[in-house]
C-alpha cells in the first residue's frame, strides 16, 4: 500500500448545534486522485476548509507524509505542501495573471526582481504541466476556465505537492473540464497527490483512483473507483436508492405560452450574441437549449425575462407582448405569470446576507399574502419559508440563517421554492441543478416534470447534456447566437455536440 500523504484521525467540527465533521478518518495515498463526495451540507467543504486552515478541529490529528502537523492557518497548509483551487476563484479580478500568482508570496522587497523570477518559474510551470496562459492577461478578461488554471499555478508556484480542489467543475462547460481531468491526471504522473471535491459521480468514475463518500458529517465509506459504480456511490451518499433517470410520461402540449421571434441581443460591448432566434414553447412542455457556455443562452434567458434589452424581435406572454426594445420590469413580468430561476444564483437569484425568509420571498414581497396592510407580517414570511422549506427539503431548516450560510445546493433549493411556488404559467430555468448534489438532482428533476404535467410552460437551459436530454420534450442547440438545430430527446449525446460545435449531422457525413 502506498504511503499516506494525508491521514486523517477522529476529525470533528461543530459549529454551535451543528456537527458539521463527525470523527473523521480518512487516509489518502501518494500519487493518487482522491474524490471526497457527499450531499450538500454533509460536510465536505468543513474537513478540506480544516486540512487547509481556514478553520481548527475541536479534536482529532492530522497527519501529512507521516509527520503530525499543527494547521492553524493557511499559511501552515502552504507550508506543508497543501495547496487549494476554491470554488469561487480567490483571485484579484483587475490585476494580471502574474501579479495574482506572487501576491503574497512576493519573496523580495525589490518588486520588479520577484516579477521576474516569477515569470521564468511560471513559464516552467506552464511547460510541465500544459496550464498555458498569458502572464501578463488581466484577469477579468479571461474565461473562467483560465482563470482556474490560475488558482492551480498558484498553488505550484507555493509548492504545493497536495492539491485540494473543491467543486472544479462547477462553472466549466464539458470541453474545459476534460481539459481539467487531463491537468489532474498529468499532476499525479508527476507524484503530486489530488483531492477532488465533487458531487458529480460521472467524474469521479472518469478521473479517481479511490472515492470517499460523507453522509451527514460522517464518513461512511471509501471504496477503490474501479470496484464501485454511480448506483452504490449514489445510494452511499445519500441513503436511499436514486433514480439517476428522470421518469416521466409522455408530454401533452396545449397552447403557446411563450412565443420568441427573429430575436438580436448585443452585449455591453455591441457584440452580437442572439441573433435571429424563433421559437415556441407550450402548456405542457419542457424545451430545453443546449450548447456550450457562451453560445447566447444566458444573454436570451435575460432577455424573455425582462434583465436585458433586444436590438430588435418580438417576445409574446400568453399572446401578449413584451417590451424588449428597454429593460422590461421583471416584476411586471412575474405578474404576469412569468417565474425566472436565473444561472448565477449568487449575483441575480439571493441577497446572500438576507435572511432565508427573506430570500424566500423576494421579488414577490408586495403580495397580499405576506402583506398587513402596507407592511411585510414577518410571522407570514417565516411561515411561508418554512412551508417551502419543508417542502423542498432546504437544510438546515431554518428560515433565520443567514443565506450565505447554506450550501450552494440548498441556495438552488431556496431560489427553484421561490419562483416554483407562486404557480407561474411559464417558468425559465437557467442551470437549474449547477453545484447540486445527486439526491437533489433527482428531487428539482422531479419538480420541473410536476411542473410540466401541471400545465406550466418550462424554458430550460443547462450545460448538462445528461439532463437537456433526460428532461426535455423538445432540444433546442444553439451555437454562435443562433439556433442551429432542433432534436427529440431521443438524440444522442454524440449528434447534440456535433451540433453544439456548429457542425450539422448531414453536413459531418459528407
Amino acid at each position: 500500500m502506498a504511503e499516506a500523504a494525508i491521514e486523517l484521525v477522529g476529525i470533528n467540527k461543530s459549529f454551535g448545534a451543528v456537527h458539521a465533521n463527525r470523527d473523521i478518518h480518512l487516509s489518502i495515498p501518494k500519487g493518487t486522485i482522491h474524490g471526497i463526495i457527499g450531499e450538500n451540507g454533509a460536510g465536505k467543504s468543513t474537513l478540506m476548509s480544516i486540512l487547509y486552515g481556514f478553520y481548527e478541529a475541536d479534536s482529532g490529528d492530522i497527519n501529512v507524509n507521516g509527520r503530525k502537523v499543527a494547521i492553524r492557518t493557511p499559511n501552515d497548509a502552504i507550508s506543508f505542501g497543501i495547496g487549494m483551487v476554491h470554488q469561487h476563484f480567490m483571485l484579484v479580478e483587475n490585476f494580471t495573471v502574474l501579479e495574482n500568482i506572487i501576491l503574497g508570496a512576493e519573496g523580495e522587497a525589490l518588486l520588479n526582481r520577484s516579477i521576474a523570477k516569477a515569470r521564468s518559474e511560471l513559464h516552467r510551470l506552464e511547460r510541465d504541466y500544459g496550464l498555458e496562459v498569458d502572464p501578463d492577461a488581466i484577469i477579468e478578461e479571461l474565461p473562467v476556465g483560465l482563470q482556474q488554471r490560475v488558482e492551480i499555478l498558484k498553488a505550484l508556484y507555493r509548492g504545493a505537492d497536495i492539491l485540494i480542489l473543491d467543486e472544479p467543475t462547477g462553472v466549466l462547460t464539458p470541453a474545459e473540464a476534460d481539459h481539467l481531468f487531463r491537468i489532474l491526471r498529468q499532476l499525479k504522473d508527476e507524484g503530486k497527490t489530488v483531492v477532488l471535491i465533487t458531487h458529480k459521480l460521472r467524474e469521479i468514475m472518469a478521473v479517481t483512483d479511490n472515492v470517499s463518500v460523507m453522509r451527514q458529517g460522517q464518513m461512511v465509506a471509501t471504496r477503490k473507483t474501479s470496484e464501485t459504480t454511480v448506483e452504490e456511490l449514489a445510494e452511499l451518499m445519500v441513503g436511499r436508492r436514486v433514480l439517476l433517470r428522470v421518469e416521466k410520461g409522455e408530454a401533452k402540449p396545449g397552447e403557446v405560452k411563450l412565443s420568441v421571434r427573429d430575436l438580436m441581443v448585443k452585449d455591453s460591448r455591441g457584440v452580437t450574441m442572439v441573433e435571429g432566434v424563433s421559437f415556441d414553447v407550450r402548456a405542457g412542455e419542457i424545451v430545453g437549449i443546449a450548447g456550450v457556455a457562451g453560445n447566447g443562452q444566458s444573454e436570451l434567458l435575460e432577455t424573455v425575462s425582462g434583465i436585458r434589452k433586444a436590438v430588435s424581435g418580438t417576445v409574446m406572454l400568453d399572446g401578449k407582448p413584451i417590451d424588449v426594445s428597454g429593460v422590461t420590469d421583471p416584476g411586471d413580468l412575474r405578474d404576469r405569470g412569468l417565474a425566472h430561476v436565473p444561472e448565477d444564483r449568487h449575483h441575480v437569484g439571493l441577497v446572500l446576507p438576507f435572511e432565508e425568509s427573506e430570500n424566500a420571498i423576494l421579488g414577490y414581497h408586495d403580495e397580499p399574502q405576506f402583506l398587513r396592510g402596507p407592511f411585510l407580517d414577518r410571522g407570514k414570511v417565516v411561515a411561508a419559508a418554512s412551508d417551502q422549506i419543508a417542502k423542498y427539503d432546504i437544510r438546515p431548516p431554518n428560515p433565520h440563517l443567514k443565506t450565505a450560510n447554506f450550501s450552494g445546493g440548498n441556495q438552488q433549493k431556496i431560489v427553484l421554492a421561490r419562483e416554483m411556488e407562486q404557480d407561474p404559467g411559464v417558468l425559465i430555468v437557467g442551470q437549474p441543478t449547477r453545484g447540486v448534489d445527486v439526491g437533489a438532482i433527482e428531487f428539482i428533476h422531479k419538480r420541473l416534470i410536476a411542473m410540466r404535467d401541471m400545465g406550466k410552460a418550462v424554458l430550460l437551459v443547462s450545460v448538462e447534456l445528461d439532463e437537456i436530454r433526460s428532461l426535455s420534450d423538445r432540444i433546442l442547440v444553439m451555437f454562435d447566437g443562433r439556433i442551429v438545430g432542433e432534436r427529440g430527446p431521443d438524440a444522442t449525446e454524440g449528434e447534440l455536440g456535433l451540433l453544439m460545435a456548429g457542425v450539422d449531422r448531414k453536413e459531418a457525413a459528407e
